[in-house]
């Protein structure tokens, strides 16, 4: 019981610390967010630790106790780094009214009478920009809308996905042999908590179709998964990359059920004609990825060498090779090998895709917070909790191009540095003669087996 008492203390940490968040964002703004939110990281990861050899029942008891207190708490205060879920209520209510939510924007006098004053002053872009979410997740906004067309029912809508999410990640987490008590990871990690519960970002139900994918293909039912991955896809593009790890070679029914499905959501919307891309097109200029900037590397190169021609096309063919040799790997590995190994790839397709893509936000790196649970390694951690620096206003508010570039970074050198350091560790274990206890998987595994052939 004394890892018990110990997990409980940290737990009473974490709690007062969350009750700090707001406070510290009013007197420091983000930068107060942000410093806070990483002490409470690091008091997570250890928590992980604690947790792993803790007497389960009590333990999760703990667990679950100080998760709920903490997002009520982060679900008591308005959101405060980010405005994203005012328009996901408004995309809904717009969707009731029986219009089409990319026809308009926000502004358009056409929707004067949905505009009210707790929701349409707090829409980003209001004056200029429909919507950017793709059909699934305007669905979804449609549906949480019908039952509560407010700020609170949305974000309760999203803290709905995320506990079936983690109801999925304890299933992985009993299929897998490993402690369920290493859901702390998940539960009392501050881009969880502060991204739904506050923010309520849309990238919940991201992780919950990830997680159900998983599940499904470590059921041997590859199909559906490739289902769930593509209705991933349709709330947030870049999760395409992991498409490829639902399929077989000369396997005609994933591409072909993918396709129906994404040709079906498109066509409740095509009333707008090609309007149904929304402000996707813009959006991506506007975040500089276009022109090239909003990609980290690329960035970097023109920040120190200048403009180097041809250094974008280069750039996105590096990047779509890696992503291609990764997933051919997957390719042709058996039809179902281990559940951990397959769990592995696909969260390994998932951080190179964020790592090319580098996105300007922290709510991106969502998904992979559930596997602090399932891998070893400081990967992740480093990952995920060096994210929330994307929050940061400092040292250049009046220049966010400079900004972003220093924050990724300090968290992609800062993953590199990990995945290096992991990588080590496994080449490590390799090295040493067999032991009667097998080790805990890791992510960067992949990288010493990659002939190791399936089970």
């Amino acid at each position: 019981m004394r890892r018990v008492a110990l997990l409980a203390g940290l737990g009473l940490a974490i709690v007062a610390l969350t009750c700090a968040v707001g406070p510290a964002f009013d007197q420091y703004d983000e930068e107060g967010f942000v410093a806070v939110g990483l002490v409470i990281g690091l008091l997570a990861f250890a928590a992980t630790w604690i947790a792993r050899d803790a007497p389960e029942r009590w333990a999760l008891v703990v667990i679950v106790v100080v998760a709920v207190t903490i997002r009520l708490i982060a679900l008591s205060d308005d959101p405060l780094v980010s405005t994203d879920v005012y328009r996901y209520v408004w995309d809904g209510r717009v969707q009731g009214a029986g219009i089409n939510p990319y026809r308009y924007i926000p502004a358009d006098p056409a929707l004067l009478a949905l505009q009210d004053a707790d929701i349409f002053p707090n829409i980003n872009r209001a004056n200029y920009a429909v919507t950017a979410y793709p059909p699934f997740a305007e669905a979804f906004f449609y549906f949480v809308t019908r039952l509560s067309d407010t700020l609170d029912g949305m974000r309760i809508a999203f803290l709905g996905c995320e506990a079936a999410a983690v109801g999925l990640l304890m299933v992985l987490l009993t299929r897998l042999g490993r402690p369920r008590t290493l859901v702390v990871a998940y539960l009392w990690h501050p881009l969880s908590v502060w991204e739904i519960a506050n923010a309520g970002h849309v990238d919940a139900l991201v992780m919950l179709l990830v997680l159900g994918a998983l599940v499904l293909l470590t059921s041997k039912r590859r199909i559906l998964g490739a289902l769930a991955i593509a209705a991933a896809v349709l709330v947030k593009p870049y999760v395409i990359v992991l498409l490829g790890a639902f399929w077989r070679p000369w396997d005609w029914r994933a591409p072909a059920f993918v396709i129906l499905l994404v040709a079906f959501f498109y066509s409740l919307y095509l009333s707008v004609g090609t309007g149904v891309l929304g402000f996707v097109p813009m959006y991506l200029h506007e975040e500089g990825f276009v022109a090239g900037n909003g990609f980290w590397l690329v960035s970097l190169v023109r920040r120190f060498l200048g403009d180097v021609p041809g250094i974008l096309p280069f750039y996105l063919s590096v990047g779509a090779m890696a992503l291609g040799l990764a997933t051919l790997r997957i390719l042709f590995k058996p039809a179902f090998y281990r559940p951990a190994e397959q769990i592995r790839d696909v969260v390994a397709l998932m951080f190179i895709g964020l790592f090319v893509l580098s996105p300007n936000y922290p709510w991106y790196y969502l998904p992979l917070v559930p596997f602090l649970a399932v891998f070893d390694g400081s990967v992740l951690w480093v990952t995920t909790l060096l994210a929330s620096l994307l929050h940061a206003w400092w040292p250049t508010p009046d220049d966010q191009p400079t900004r972003f570039l220093i924050w990724k970074t300090v968290l992609n050198l800062g993953s590199i540095a990990a995945l290096i350091v992991t990588w080590a560790q496994a080449r490590r274990r390799t090295a040493t003669p067999a032991s009667s206890e097998a080790p805990a998987p890791s992510l960067t595994d992949a990288a010493v087996s990659a002939a190791e052939p399936g089970a």
